[in-house]
């Protein structure tokens, strides 16, 4: 099967930065793929190459088996939605979202009929009339979802698109979004730096580092299988433990990850004394001092939380203990 989109040892210095360096990756048709990776990492200097708006330094790029190095992005059959929307203040939202089509020459009563089609796909009929200014920042996003969606693209790139959207419609948005992408059957490939946007909405997510892939999986295998001590930390938070302390703790001498909400009170166990406590609503996050190592430790709602100062006993289930690569 042709993939929707695949990078073959991919390259983009910008002089002595390397800002995306040497990256193998293959996104299949119909897939949510999301990239995540903090400030500078390279995810969205890849969305960028995908979309034509960046070339490669070196390697090469295929768009549904077709090559596209020095491709100009309006010869791409792919549209981005960005996280400042751009969308334009004179204009309504019909004719906003309809605009794409206005540049492709479709005629006027056809872009308005399928742009008004559009609209209804976002959940925002009868909405034509109005200007950006006079909505909201999630009915913006769906505007600029909708002016992408219009033309029909067989992959829609999404930079950050949530980022400016307060917690509460931020993750709707998120619901909404996977929704709409297996309805519309079409490639999403997602940037984010928020690990849980992509572990909750994504088929696959690639866990990008200075320029490069460290992991790429399910979000089950990321979050539960870390290769290497980044990933264990940036995804999900993890408790990263050093292979003298984890011999200390009766594992393997071997760097290892072990997730705050494996780890439960119990009368026997390992000693530690708690050092703060953290309430979240859903849960509570204890900091433990365990042998000089500062441990998490997430209690579900209705758990007794013990007192700062006081010391505690710590157990879990050897088949938590994740050993990883010894890269950082």
């Amino acid at each position: 099967m042709t993939s929707a989109v695949r990078f073959e040892k991919v390259s983009r210095h910008f002089g002595a930065v390397r800002a995306v360096d040497g990256v193998d990756l293959e996104i299949a048709p119909g897939e949510f793929f999301a990239m995540l990776g903090p400030s500078g990492s390279g995810k969205t200097t890849c969305l960028r190459l995908i979309a034509g708006f960046e070339q490669p330094t070196s390697g090469h790029i295929e768009i549904f088996g077709e090559t596209a190095e020095h491709v100009p992005p309006y010869r791409r059959n792919v549209n981005t939605v960005f996280q400042d929307y751009a969308l334009f203040p004179h204009l309504d939202i019909l004719d906003n979202v309809a605009y794409g089509l206005m540049v492709k020459g479709v005629g006027k009563a056809e872009r308005i009929r399928e742009a008004e089609k559009t609209l209804e796909l976002v959940k925002l009929p009868g909405y034509g009339s109005r200007r950006p200014g006079q909505l909201s920042g999630g009915q913006r996003q769906r505007v600029a979802l909708a002016r992408a969606l219009v033309n029909k693209p067989r992959v829609l790139l999404l930079d950050e698109p949530l980022g400016a959207l307060d917690l509460k419609l931020r993750e709707q948005m998120q619901e909404e979004l996977k929704s709409l992408q297996r309805a519309l059957g079409i490639t999403f490939i997602f940037v984010t730096h928020d690990q849980g946007e992509a572990l909750s909405m994504a088929d696959r997510v690639a866990v990008f580092n200075n320029g490069g892939i460290v992991q790429q999986g399910t979000p089950q295998d990321i979050y539960r299988r870390p290769k290497t001590r980044f990933v264990a930390d940036f995804v999900g938070s993890s408790n990263v433990i050093s292979p003298d302390i984890m011999r200390a703790l009766g594992g393997e001498k071997r760097w290892a990850s072990l997730r705050p909400e494996a780890i439960r009170l119990a009368a026997d166990g390992i000693e530690a004394r708690v050092e703060n406590a953290s309430f979240l609503g859903a849960a509570t996050r204890l900091t433990v001092d365990i042998k000089g190592l500062r441990l998490h430790v997430m209690l579900p709602a209705g758990s007794e939380i013990p007192d700062i100062g006081t010391a505690i006993r710590l157990v879990w289930q050897q088949g938590d203990v994740h050993y990883m690569d010894d890269a950082a």
